[in-house]
């Protein structure tokens, strides 16, 4: 169908927007009005006569006014024809707080997002910088060793130590030392276990003696000795004790040594012991001598001329004059 051809309907009735261009004007096209027209609905369509749009077209220019129900404690909110485009609608508007028995509101500070995965991670953060700390630390002390190391490898820091470390050992010195040495302590001697010359015999039946098993020499008159042989380190004097015991009397015996002429020995009864009481008589006294550097041969014996009734116990040396 053509626009020529539509039935009882003219050209113009075929284009809607028509009216609103000369052409279609000085064609006779009318605007729509009084409920029937383009753009708004209108009879029930006829036989013959096409249909019109249900598309709400306006006249240009004209306005509608939309007008909607307030909402409670809101004034009238309405669009005039009369405003032009990009104005505002005016409305007098007020927060709800302001009307009778409006909401009261008030402001609620933010509060920072709790939780895992939000915020800084201080922990992580603190764990992280103690790291970093620890690495710089060890590198610097790294680099100290190290530097050390080179220096000493290179031929050494003129400031720094020789000494031997804590892990090194020291050999001792072999030159002398200027403190002076402890004289060896020299063995102490039982007279029963000496080189004993006849008529001498070895006892032990009078008690109170030191030696071993209670033992000890008895002279038995001119001829009976008691020899042995002592290392001393030094040449010198020494001082040389004896135990022994008098039956509550004096006697006197002779010491020789190395073969020099004897020398007599007082052995005297200091233990104030009655007399002939032997296990009471045990006392002790001393000699000084001069010795050689080494081996010293010594003996106590009962020669002519001596009151040797005596009981030898035991004999040792000490270095220098003692008391």
């Amino acid at each position: 169908m053509t626009a020529a051809n539509n039935g009882a309907s003219t050209p113009e009735d075929d284009d809607p927007f028509g009216y609103l261009y000369e052409d279609g004007q000085a064609a006779g096209a009318t605007p729509p009005g009084q409920g029937r027209g383009y753009g708004y609905p209108g009879p029930a369509p006829q036989p013959g006569v096409p249909r019109t749009s249900y598309n709400q077209v306006r006249t240009v220019g004209e306005r509608r006014q939309y007008a909607q129900p307030p909402a409670p404690g809101f004034p009238q909110q309405s669009y005039s024809p009369q405003q032009g485009y990009g104005q505002q609608p005016t409305a007098a508007y007020a927060a709800p707080e302001t009307y009778p028995g409006g909401a009261q509101t008030r402001q609620t500070p933010a509060v920072p997002p709790q939780g895992r995965g939000r915020g800084p991670n201080t922990r992580g953060l603190l764990i992280g910088a103690i790291a970093v700390v620890a690495v710089v630390v060890i590198g610097i002390g790294a680099a100290l060793l190290t530097s050390g190391d080179e220096k000493n490898d290179a031929g050494g820091d003129p400031g720094a130590s020789t000494g031997p470390t804590a892990a090194e050992s020291v050999k001792p010195s072999d030159g002398p030392s200027d403190k002076p040495e402890e004289p060896a302590e020299l063995p102490k001697q039982d007279a029963a276990s000496l080189k004993l010359g006849a008529p001498a015999t070895a006892a032990n039946t009078v008690p109170g003696a030191k030696g071993t098993g209670g033992g000890y020499v008895m002279f038995n008159g001119p001829g009976g000795s008691a020899s042995w042989s002592v290392e001393v380190p030094e040449a010198g004097a020494y001082t040389m004790y004896l135990t022994y015991s008098v039956p509550g009397k004096d006697a006197k015996t002779s010491l020789t040594i190395n073969g020099q002429t004897p020398r007599e020995i007082n052995m005297a009864n200091f233990s104030k012991a009655a007399e002939g009481d032997w296990a009471k008589g045990w006392t002790n006294t001393y000699v000084f001598v001069n010795l050689d550097k080494g081996k010293n041969d010594l003996k106590i014996s009962c020669e002519l001329g001596n009151q040797c009734e005596a009981y030898l116990d035991q004999v040792w040396l000490e270095a220098g004059q003692k008391g």
